[in-house]
């Protein structure tokens, strides 16, 4: 009797700690879509580098992210554009952010990293078909996506970098 006990126990703890997120991850909900993420882990390798890299920003006359394109103004199909937001990262920023210092680089990739975990996990929603995409996210998105490729691929790079806590309050706030 006692051993049953004490395995019901041990089971309920082990299945305690498999449904926890990682240390400092913290659960989204991007619509129908759960992401367990760290974004105090993202925001402080962005911050530690924030002002290099925007420092590298030459064109102060436009942002990729912010209004009146603004992320803050979608209403639905919030995983929609999530998970378009983090495709654009991992597939255009990540691979034309590169410095001469190789700290920058470092904290670079450890950025790309934690984005192409989350876009994983948002690929893996959207196949469910529990990720869709609606007009307003879908003209979101091209809105930024115009403004990106409407500069030099290194400009736009460093540029959507350096608007990277734009994203992440977002995230946030959602």
């Amino acid at each position: 009797m006692k051993g049953s006990h004490l395995f019901l126990c041990l089971l309920s703890m082990s299945c305690c700690l498999i449904l926890m997120p990682t240390a400092g991850n913290k659960i989204f909900h991007f619509g129908p879509c759960r992401v367990s993420m760290s974004v105090t882990k993202i925001r402080s390798s962005f911050t530690t580098i924030k002002a290099n890299i925007q420092a590298r920003d030459s064109i102060r006359t436009l942002s990729i992210l912010s209004h009146p394109h603004s992320l803050h103004k979608v209403k639905v199909g919030r995983c929609c554009i999530t998970r378009q937001l983090f495709n654009f990262y991992v597939d255009k920023v990540f691979k034309h952010c590169k410095t001469e210092d190789s700290f920058v680089n470092r904290k670079i990739s450890s950025i790309a990293n934690s984005f192409l975990s989350v876009k994983r996990k948002l690929e893996q929603c959207h196949e469910q078909n529990k990720c869709l995409c609606g007009q307003e996210s879908d003209e979101k998105f091209k809105q930024i996506l115009a403004n990106y490729e409407g500069l030099n691929v290194t400009s736009a790079a460093i540029k959507s970098l350096g608007e990277l806590d734009i994203l992440l309050d977002w995230i946030e706030k959602s």
